[in-house]
């Protein structure tokens, strides 16, 4: 079984995923696009659930970008439909699994009954000490930079000597630590303005799966691989 070759002392503390090819998968069995997202957001559950078996403590799911508001308008309001309907109906899945939520992005540019759920989702799992899930929702990386720019100035806190470790206090989650493991599903390869900052020494893999495919297996399969990494952090090993 592949959890048991899992190394429980090398797990990556915080794994983020974007979850692509919802769409291409309901293309390809003649189905309607939101019959992809109904299909991922399965696939999302089974992850979260396999990533707090193995006691990951933080996953970050891209769930949808400051760039998605971009797709017809009947796809964008089936995915706010379905994220306040998964967040209102799920705290059971939640409970069971001891999985914490918090959110990453633009809130007050969500609809406000999709900010009410975030919410009150929030507030009722804040107590659960398992895996944190966070739900990157109206995110984009280079929006959630220049908002932190923005916090330090109206903090005044802007100065020619600012550092990174000031910037990242300013960030959505600052308290998360930076991204161990980066996986994409669908085939492309690249960020998508997602965690960039966040990524700076991320482990990457990258899929052909579409994401409705993406299975538990395959997941323990992609930490396996992140355990044989050798991550370096800019450093060189001494041979011996």
């Amino acid at each position: 079984m592949k959890i048991e070759e899992i190394k429980a002392n090398v797990l990556p503390t915080h794994v983020a995923l974007i979850m692509d090819g919802n769409g291409r998968w309901a293309k390809n069995k003649g189905l309607p696009r939101t019959a992809g997202h109904k299909e991922g957001l399965s696939s999302a559950k089974k992850i979260v659930a396999a990533a707090a078996k193995l006691g990951i403590k933080y996953v970050t799911l891209y769930t949808f970008s400051t760039e998605n508001w971009k797709r017809a308008q009947e796809e964008v309001g089936y995915l706010m439909t379905l994220i306040k309907g998964h967040l209102r109906a799920e705290f059971q899945f939640y409970k069971n699994n001891g999985i914490k939520i918090e959110h990453i992005g633009d809130l007050s540019g969500l609809p406000k009954d999709v900010q009410s759920e975030i919410i009150k989702a929030k507030e009722e799992t804040k107590d659960f000490t398992g895996t944190t899930c966070i739900l990157a929702i109206n995110y984009g990386s280079r929006d959630e930079i220049v908002r932190a720019v923005k916090k330090l100035i109206e903090n005044k806190q802007v100065s020619s000597l600012i550092t990174e470790q000031e910037l990242s206090s300013q960030l959505d989650l600052p308290f998360v630590p930076d991204v161990d493991l980066m996986i994409r599903t669908g085939g492309e390869q690249r960020l998508s303005n997602f965690l960039l900052w966040q990524c700076a020494y991320a482990e990457f893999i990258f899929t052909d799966t579409l994401w409705p495919d993406y299975t538990e297996d395959e997941f323990f399969d992609n930490i396996i691989e992140f355990q044989k990494r050798n991550r370096r952090f800019g450093s060189v090993l001494e041979t011996k």
